[in-house]
């Protein structure tokens, strides 16, 4: 399968922010260091931004520190009750070449920082069919139809050192990473099957125990309004979505938390299955996933 040339992490978007530049970079430091050095964050570090804008700010600052190439996004849903205050409804982070793994015959291995936090979700995955308009900010969910390529049916690893991120909520999410630390790719879909999200059942197991059991149609707007979202988002960001470029459209089942040790299985009945195995972490950040 092509996979794509993205853009080098150390792009700069032109976000403004309030907050000194030293500050937004301590806190992307300490992030990417946490992860490198597969070591748990006490804290979040430093002051929790207010506002997406700040928080864009550091995982700005985290792609220029870390040293790898986008090959996707993935996009979350902020809470609903969070939305009105931070002016969004979801969240983007940066998929990674060395994050992307095709699901095999046997468990994929990821590997989680002990006393981080893990989780595993229920995704559908999207492939750019081709370069979008770099300054294109608005789109209907009709014109994203039309950059839509290949479906798969895929699994977030939502990973970081940090154990109460997501209690922190969207501006700590977006801060590291988007909580992503892989994306593993499942079998291809016939896209005929996005226009029935409601005939796409999904369950997932941890340890072979049902732990979430929802169809596509749980996302909000469906898959194809993430991906309305992410181009948008990302033109306002002074980047675009490239071709060949993945997207991991939002969690289906739920976040399911998952420890070292342990094994989670994602399957969307009747087109296919995703088995995984969650060892402990090591430091060195690039040799995580084996």
């Amino acid at each position: 399968m092509q996979r794509p040339e993205p853009e080098l992490p150390g792009h700069a978007d032109p976000i403004r922010d309030n907050r000194s530049g030293a500050a937004i970079l301590d806190i992307a430091r300490a992030f990417v260091g946490a992860r490198l050095a597969a070591a748990p964050l006490a804290a979040f570090p430093g002051t929790l931004p207010a506002d997406l804008s700040t928080a864009y700010a550091v995982q700005n600052a985290a792609l220029g520190l870390w040293q790898d190439r986008i090959v996707g996004w993935k996009v979350g849903l902020i809470p609903p009750p969070a939305q009105a205050a931070l002016g969004a409804a979801r969240l983007a982070g940066p998929i990674f070449s060395r994050g992307l793994i095709e699901s095999a015959a046997g468990p994929v291995n990821l590997a989680a920082i002990q006393g981080g936090f893990a989780a595993i979700e229920a995704e559908l995955l999207v492939a750019a069919r081709a370069d979008a308009p770099a300054k294109k900010t608005q789109w209907t969910v009709a014109e994203a139809a039309e950059f839509a390529g290949e479906w798969h049916l895929g699994m977030e690893f939502a990973a970081s050192p940090l154990a109460t991120i997501n209690e922190l909520g969207a501006a700590a999410v977006v801060c590291d990473f988007g909580n992503n630390s892989g994306i593993v790719l499942g079998p291809r879909l016939d896209s005929a099957l996005i226009a029935n999200p409601d005939q796409l059942i999904y369950e997932t197991k941890i340890d072979g125990r049902p732990v979430g059991f929802a169809s596509a149609a749980a996302l909000p707007g469906g898959p194809l309004e993430a991906l309305r979202f992410v181009l948008g988002h990302l033109a306002e960001r002074g980047r675009s979505l490239c071709a060949g470029q993945w997207v991991s459209t939002g969690a289906i089942t739920g976040v399911h938390q998952i420890f070292p040790g342990q094994h989670g299985s994602i399957e969307l009945i009747g087109h296919g299955r995703i088995d995984v195995r969650v060892n402990a972490a090591v430091a060195g950040g690039a040799e995580r996933y084996r």
